[in-house]
């Protein structure tokens, strides 16, 4: 990592890389996977004192961090791996049923496609939306080239090196974030095998300039802030694929919800607002609730007593969100400042901003840290109106276009699957996760993730999409659907998630029946364990 960017560039050679037979690279698929698994515990303990050095307090776990940084890389890798063990035997991977919804648009179930898979999602299941005719092109027919990678601050996890290197069969030039270059040193031993193979190559931190700079790129990818990309886009040669994030919705459709319903709901928005001390693209950030709504208080304070009391304390490590929430503070003075596990960790206040107005400036700004909004829309509860009212305030408010998250019950959406379909269709966003979190669409390496519909002059969340392991062309959007009864996260035990964490980051990798025992074990057990908090 000590290469300037035009050395690390000139240290590749696309060619060779292009010209690997598929029996190879599949080879080179497996040794990653098994570096990734000897060095998934360093990863872990790097990542964990980086931001426990930010913080000032050692509150980050070993385990959270190795989720962060490993379970993405694996889960993408796996996915690769499927699609390379398909064109071994000469063939793609083909999508498991595809529907024409309208001319333009048709809609491809991909996931899961895999016995594992199937396994773990249960009644999760995920989709494309494409435009045109679908088209898959196998990535061994694609040209030799290169991909400069500008690493991601808040996460550790750069899959967009073997998204370029297996499925685009471009070679990579990786620069991390300044953040991240301890964590690069151990990525640098895991990616050994490709190194050795001219086909990576790892540059210092300092030279993001230099990279936008470099003559014959094919592309750059980009993971981080708005104003960053459109710099280096304004300066670089090559055509920029980003990422960016923005104001991510929760809608919230009226329903007759239970008790248990409610808690379990608030509970499972509490914990995604928590993860990785809210620095995390696609967390939803904005709550749209219809004002007419019975249980919206209810709801509400659920809330409140899972941010505060329910779900335990996680502290924000990214660097100048104080001033974020300052700012939030500050401009709605409906703000209130909870404080979990009542204080006890460093930067782990949490702030909520109930009862916001369409134009309020927690409506046009991104916190990327601990802060929830909620805006009560003037609507019936009527589902239709409600939907069309929530899709026309997401996409013509909020800020940017990366994640929306949409909670329904199933009575609800069993009678109204036809105008929930409609929201999918018209709701502008990359990833849309229904009765599920929009991180776990970029964790499935099977679908997409960045902007959607936005334009490389005013661009918030992105142009272009990184993945998917089918390599469909033209891809629109991704989407997850999953049960309302499902339960995807929650933070309510700090020992148990730390087990969970760990045994779901090694499984990620060595999808084995004794590792898949190991998980579902420990789930199991520790399915009965209170708050240890």
């Amino acid at each position: 990592m000590s290469m300037t960017a035009q050395q690390a560039l000139d240290s590749l050679d696309p060619k060779a890389w292009a010209s690997t037979p598929v029996v190879d690279k599949l080879a080179v698929i497996e040794q990653i996977q098994m570096n990734l698994f000897t060095y998934a515990k360093q990863l872990g303990e790097v990542d964990a004192k980086m931001k426990n050095d930010l913080v000032g307090e050692n509150v980050v776990s070993i385990a959270e961090c190795m989720a962060t940084t490993v379970m993405p890389m694996a889960s993408t890798l796996k996915g690769i791996e499927h699609l390379y063990e398909s064109l071994v035997h000469g063939k793609m991977p083909e999508a498991l049923s595809v529907n024409k919804v309208n001319a333009d648009t048709y809609v491809l179930e991909v996931f899961p496609a895999y016995k594992k898979d199937k396994l773990v999602a249960q009644k999760q299941r995920g989709f494309l939306h494409v435009t045109g005719e679908p088209k898959q092109t196998s990535p061994m027919d694609k040209p030799a080239g290169v991909i400069a990678i500008y690493g991601a601050g808040n996460y550790s996890s750069s899959i967009e090196m073997v998204m370029a290197l297996f499925l685009e069969n471009k070679v990579t030039v990786h620069k991390p974030h300044a953040l991240n270059e301890s964590t690069d040193a151990v990525w640098e031993k895991i990616f050994a095998p490709l190194i050795a193979r001219k086909a990576v190559a790892f540059c210092k931190a300092d030279q993001g300039r230099e990279m936008s700079d470099l003559e014959g790129l094919h592309s750059i990818y980009f993971t981080g802030s708005t104003g960053v990309a459109h710099a280096i886009q304004s300066q670089a040669k090559a055509p920029l694929v980003s990422e960016c994030g923005g104001n991510n919705p929760c809608i919230i459709v009226p329903g007759k919800w239970s008790d248990k319903d409610i808690e379990r709901q608030a509970t499972q928005l509490a914990s995604v607002g928590k993860l990785n001390g809210g620095a995390v693209c696609g967390r939803p950030q904005t709550i749209v609730t219809s004002a007419n709504w019975p249980q919206r208080e209810q709801f509400l304070d659920a809330l409140r007593k899972a941010i505060s009391t329910q779900t335990f304390a996680c502290s924000t490590h990214y660097p100048n969100v104080d001033d974020t929430k300052v700012e939030f503070i500050k401009n709605q003075p409906t703000a209130e400042i909870l404080k979990p596990e009542s204080g006890r960790l460093k930067a782990s206040e949490f702030v909520f901003i109930p009862n916001i107005a369409e134009d309020d400036y927690a409506v046009n700004n991104e916190a990327f840290c601990q802060v929830y909004s909620e805006i009560p829309l003037n609507v019936s509860t009527d589902t239709i109106a409600f939907l069309d009212k929530a899709t026309d305030f997401c996409n013509n408010k909020l800020l940017g276009s990366l994640g929306c998250m949409i909670l329904i019950d199933n009575t609800t959406m069993k009678a109204h699957q036809s105008s929930l379909n409609k929201a999918i269709a018209n709701l502008n966003y990359g990833g849309i996760a229904v009765n599920d979190v929009p991180p776990n669409i970029w964790l499935n390496a099977y679908l997409t993730w960045s902007g959607c519909g936005e334009t490389k002059e005013d661009f918030v969340s992105g142009v272009g999409n990184f993945g998917n392991a089918f390599n469909f062309e033209n891809v629109k959007k991704s989407v997850i659907l999953n049960d309302f009864n499902a339960t995807s996260f929650e933070l309510t035990n700090r020992r148990a998630t730390e087990r969970l964490l760990e045994n779901v980051s090694y499984f990620s990798i060595d999808q084995s029946w004794g590792r898949f025992a190991k998980l579902v074990g420990q789930m199991m057990v520790d399915g009965f364990k209170k708050k240890d908090f």
